[in-house]
């Protein structure tokens, strides 16, 4: 089903630039985009990519972003599952901090109480929320990215990339989200609320019975709040601190370096962007937490009755989570990516004719 909707997605937004003829049998053929895309800022850069001969599909083509939906569906699924125990005590500080004084704190009570087990408490619902959540934002994310490209031409979208990145990540999260939000609220209610259901196949009908349908959807604006902020930090600051990673610090071109040192410098992108991630998406996840523990209230709600500062319980296991997370999240992707042999460009280049114009000179 997933991959249905992700194909519609695809052949969307790139029909319109992939319909060529096959000079065989004059058949309209909808998998290659990337040869007919003559302004993608990667198109100087697509060859180095992968060594000629060893690519698994076209850079760009409906293929590339079915596979590139694989690797967001291991990665955010395989991550999230992996920290159950580090979000679930997070969760716990948000919502009664009373209780639960700090990380060391929360770890040690929840294995007072419920045992080790405990703090394994709903890692079904983020298993599969948190993989259909990957799967869209990370192929949607590279598929809205081409798409912007392609409309704002080979120079501007060279020139104007951090937008390209902000606003096809902004994009991609509306969607995963979406896919993410019921089993984020049976989750929540799980962790958050003791004594609720020790199962996910136990909470979902208790939470029907309780508040209907609208229980699984009723955190998706704060959600919304949440993740798209958080997304677009993810991946633009990525996108940026690779560049600058490969530029200033990385002792040799990127082309030179081995797959591993090149995971490597990719986990530490990763790292980076997710501090920056959890500073900036904090107090929505804190109002999440809470809206999906009270029955009745509403997002505004939920904020006024925290104040300013109560949104912000609990952002110290939050920046390791999500530190860690986000740099493991970025590590798999680029493993599966290789794995696959799908297409890696390198960071985008200033393309040859802006370099001409400009005399040389780099514009950021």
């Amino acid at each position: 089903m997933l991959s249905t909707l992700f194909n519609s997605f695809a052949h969307l937004f790139c029909s319109p630039v992939s319909s060529v003829k096959c000079e065989a049998n004059n058949q309209r053929h909808p998998d290659i985009i990337s040869s007919h895309i003559p302004f993608l800022p990667y198109r100087q850069l697509m060859a180095a990519a992968v060594a000629p001969g060893e690519e698994s599909c076209e850079f760009g083509s409906v293929k590339y972003f079915q596979l590139c939906m694989i690797g967001g569906l291991i990665s955010c699924g395989s991550t999230h599952t992996f920290v159950t125990p580090l979000d679930l005590v997070k969760c716990r500080l948000q919502v009664n901090k009373a209780k639960y004084k700090n990380l060391v704190h929360g770890l040690k009570l929840t294995i007072k109480e419920e045992g080790v087990r405990g703090l394994a408490r709903g890692w079904a619902p983020t298993l599969i929320g948190y993989s259909a959540q990957g799967t869209f934002k990370f192929g949607l994310y590279e598929l809205f990215k081409v798409y912007y490209a392609k409309i704002l031409g080979e120079e501007n979208a060279y020139l104007y990339r951090t937008y390209i990145y902000l606003t096809a990540s902004a994009s991609a999260e509306f969607f995963a989200d979406i896919a993410l939000c019921p089993m984020e609220a049976v989750k929540i209610k799980m962790q958050t609320t003791q004594g609720f259901a020790n199962t996910m196949r136990e909470a979902i009908p208790k939470m029907v019975a309780e508040e209907g349908a609208t229980a699984f959807y009723k955190g998706l604006v704060p959600l919304w709040m949440r993740q798209i902020p958080y997304t677009m930090m993810k991946f633009a600051c990525f996108e940026l601190t690779l560049e600058l990673l490969y530029k200033y610090v990385v002792p040799k071109p990127r082309a030179e370096c081995t797959k591993g040192e090149q995971l490597v410098v990719t986990f530490a992108a990763g790292y980076i962007a997710g501090v920056f991630c959890a500073v900036v998406s904090h107090p929505a996840d804190v109002v999440v937490s809470k809206l999906n523990q009270a029955k009745g209230a509403s997002a505004l709600d939920v904020a006024k009755s925290l104040g300013f500062m109560g949104m912000w319980g609990g952002l110290v296991p939050r920046i390791i989570m999500i530190g860690t997370l986000t740099a493991l999240q970025w590590f798999i992707y680029d493993g599966v990516k290789v794995a696959l042999r799908i297409p890696r460009p390198p960071p985008p280049e200033m393309p040859a004719s802006l370099k001409a114009r400009m005399g040389g000179s780099e514009r950021k």
